[in-house]
Formats: C-alpha cells, sequence, structure tokens
C-alpha cells in the first residue's frame, strides 16, 4: 500500500492506495476515514486500483481553515473528483463504490461527471429526503443535532442508532485491536463531533436529481444490507431503486456489511464490478 496526499480547494486530501487495473474509489461514510475498508481492500486489488480516502476535515485529511464548515455533499464530490482525476489514467473509466454517507457523494458524482465512470454502486444512502415520511425524519435528525449540541457526542449517538433501529454495531475498544485498527478507531471517535456538527443533516438532506439518475441507470447499482430491512438505512436506497425502475442489489451483513461480513461482501462486489469491467 502507498498513501499519498492531494492539494484541493480548501483542504488537503490523505489516500491510500493498493493494487493494479482500474480505478475503484471507495468512499466512507460520514466520519469514516480510508481505513474502514481494510476488512475488503485487499480482496479488490486484486483485480483493481483501490483508492480509500480520509474526506476532508477528518482523520489525516486537513481543511485550511481552523474551523470547521459545513461538509457539503457537492464539496465532497468535488474532492472525490479531483482525486480520481489526479489517479486515473487518461481515457480510462473509473469505478465507485460508496457506503451510507460515502454513497450519498457517490451518487452525486454519478449527476455531475458520468463520462468518467464505469460503474457507481451506492450502499444505504441516507438521503432521507426521498422517503414519503421525510419531515418526519428530518424532525429525527434535528433532534440528534439538538441533543449534540445539549448533551454532547454521547448522547445524540445514541439517539441517532436507535432511531435507525440499531442497524450498526458499536465501535470496538481500541485496548483489544491490532495497532492500525486501534489508530482508526480512535479517529472515528474523534470525527464523531465534527460529523454531527457538520455533515449530518446536510447528508440526510440530500435529495438526488432523479430526472439525471434516470439517464445513468447504466451505470448505477443501488444496494442495501439484508440485515437493515424494514429499517431507516435501507429505505433511501430502496426508494429510489423503485423510482428509477432499478432493482435493489441486497448485501451479506447489515449497515456496515464490508465490516461485518466482509469475505461475502466483498465477493459480491467484485463480482458485480468484474461484470461491469467485462461490459
Amino acid at each position: 500500500m502507498r498513501t499519498g496526499t492531494l492539494k484541493v480547494p480548501g483542504a488537503t486530501l490523505y489516500y491510500e492506495v493498493r493494487g493494479t487495473g482500474p480505478v475503484l474509489l471507495l468512499l466512507p461514510g460520514s466520519g469514516g476515514d480510508a481505513a474502514v475498508f481494510d476488512p475488503i481492500a485487499d480482496i479488490l486489488a486484486v483485480h483493481f486500483t483501490v483508492v480509500t480516502l480520509d474526506p476532508r476535515g477528518y482523520s489525516r485529511s486537513v481543511l485550511d481553515s481552523a474551523e470547521p464548515v459545513d461538509q457539503l455533499v457537492a464539496v465532497q464530490r468535488d474532492d472525490a473528483y479531483r482525486l480520481l482525476e489526479a489517479l486515473t489514467p487518461a481515457g480510462e473509466d473509473a469505478y465507485v463504490f460508496g457506503g451510507s454517507g460515502g454513497a450519498v457523494i457517490a451518487l452525486d458524482l454519478l449527476t455531475h461527471h458520468p463520462e468518467r465512470l464505469r460503474l457507481v454502486i451506492a450502499h444505504e444512502p441516507p438521503c432521507f429526503a426521498v422517503l414519503a415520511d421525510a419531515a418526519e425524519q428530518t424532525a429525527f435528525v434535528d433532534e440528534v443535532y439538538t441533543l449534540f449540541r445539549t448533551e454532547g457526542v454521547a448522547a445524540a449517538g445514541a439517539r441517532f442508532m436507535e432511531g435507525i433501529g440499531v442497524t450498526m454495531k458499536p465501535m470496538p475498544d481500541p485496548a483489544e485491536l491490532p495497532p492500525r485498527a486501534a489508530e482508526m478507531t480512535r479517529r472515528l471517535y474523534a470525527n464523531a463531533a465534527l460529523m454531527l456538527a457538520n455533515e449530518l443533516r446536510p447528508i440526510t438532506s440530500y435529495l438526488p436529481d432523479e430526472p439525471a439518475l434516470a439517464t445513468r441507470t447504466d451505470r448505477l447499482i443501488l444496494a442495501a444490507g439484508q440485515e437493515t430491512r424494514g429499517h431507516l438505512p435501507h429505505r433511501p436506497a430502496a426508494t429510489l431503486a423503485t423510482s428509477l425502475h432499478l432493482p435493489l442489489t441486497e448485501f451479506p451483513g447489515g449497515h456496515s456489511g464490508f465490516t461485518e461480513a466482509p469475505v461475502p461482501f466483498a465477493a459480491q462486489l467484485l463480482d458485480l464490478l468484474l461484470a461491469a469491467k467485462e461490459r
């Protein structure tokens, strides 16, 4: 694995690269970083140049300003595009997988830069704005944000986990993990406040450009976890799939299936990527 940095407007992005072949960019969920994909990255790197990153402001990707700013979808999409442009050879298509908040960024990337992408897989994008009960979900997110401001990260995190149906496992104690995983877990704990303050509301209120996506369904797979059926994280992907007349692809595990069931998750992901590569 090699590491690098890329200067973008307002920040310097940290990224990691493994393997050879077509570029596959893995976008982590809100508050996550490059290392969350460690359980699957080496499997995918047998066939792809796997690129992972710390989104701006998180972990090792530092902002130019000392004051955090809203982690807007358009800004993060531009960051992802600049990274793809820097690492994808001229004339070649790239592949993108996004999980949770990263899936929202992936959808926006496909909306604005389809010419650069062979396939986008969006796994459980939390764009609650597409739901029939969007107003209720907005109120839920506002409640979480208010709890964060008044009672702190722990209270807000507990309410959020309850509201999404306890479909994510709590983070482990860093003391019980190998060094790289322990370092990542400490970074994710540190990222939580920034995520709650500056990203939770922009990500969950994102409304995909469905007319634009409808013209690009040959390059889009909407996905969800088998274990989240009936819960909030599953619903936006299912709703979008219905609206765009696409099948909903289910992966092993729940909202973070690539960490919960990495081997079968990576195998299914690789099948989808290789099938697109052969088209």
